[in-house]
């Protein structure tokens, strides 16, 4: 029994790495780590969606148009959304100013009642300083994880061109380097 128990973890743990999975399962499929290119062809229209923000503010997608924006859909409880955190507090410091912004859209059923502590209290390590989250959060649910195509796994993100256009959707956790280099493309043309 013990010996099939620890095969089976194994087994797990092989198809976890082999697969990257670096997302929490949000739907009936797993994220992958990977991200799914839109830049070719024709882009799509970013959805017109209308966030509530955590104080039940409305925050319309639209509001942002002239920012590259990185809308990050992620939970509380999603291990791999948390993991990445750090990174994005990190690019939107690198990017203050230049017309572009993180957006997190915080998927948790419980919404602000739970995301509101958790983003004032919670600290994430950014270069050995401790740091809370840095750009808006705004509560997301199952109507606008639709209209964004379907939301299968967390972190789930897409980013955004200046004129309002799905330039690339990403599914896992992603990698600084990489976002970093499309944004600042994104952002000199």
């Amino acid at each position: 029994m013990q010996r099939n128990f620890t095969a089976v973890v194994l087994a797990l743990a092989l198809s976890t790495v082999a697969t990257g999975f670096l997302g929490c399962k949000g739907g009936t499929s797993q994220a992958s780590g990977k991200s799914d290119s839109k830049s070719t062809g024709s882009l799509k229209g970013a959805p017109t969606v209308t966030f509530k923000d955590l104080h039940g503010n409305n925050v319309p997608l639209s509001s942002l148009r002239g920012k590259v924006v990185f809308v990050n859909f992620w939970a509380t409880w999603c291990e791999g959304c948390k993991a990445e955190m750090p990174s994005l507090i990190e690019l939107q410091q690198k990017l203050v100013g230049k017309r572009f912004t993180m957006l997190g859209v915080a998927m948790d059923d419980e919404g602000a009642e739970i995301v509101a502590p958790f983003v004032q209290k919670t600290q994430f390590d950014v270069n050995g300083h401790p740091t809370t989250l840095n750009y808006p959060i705004v509560i997301g649910d199952d109507d606008v994880a639709e209209k964004f195509g379907g939301i299968i796994g967390y972190p789930t993100s897409f980013l955004i061109t200046r004129d309002g256009k799905i330039a690339k959707k990403y599914l896992g956790v992603v990698s600084e380097d990489e976002l970093e280099k499309e944004i600042e493309s994104l952002l000199g043309q």
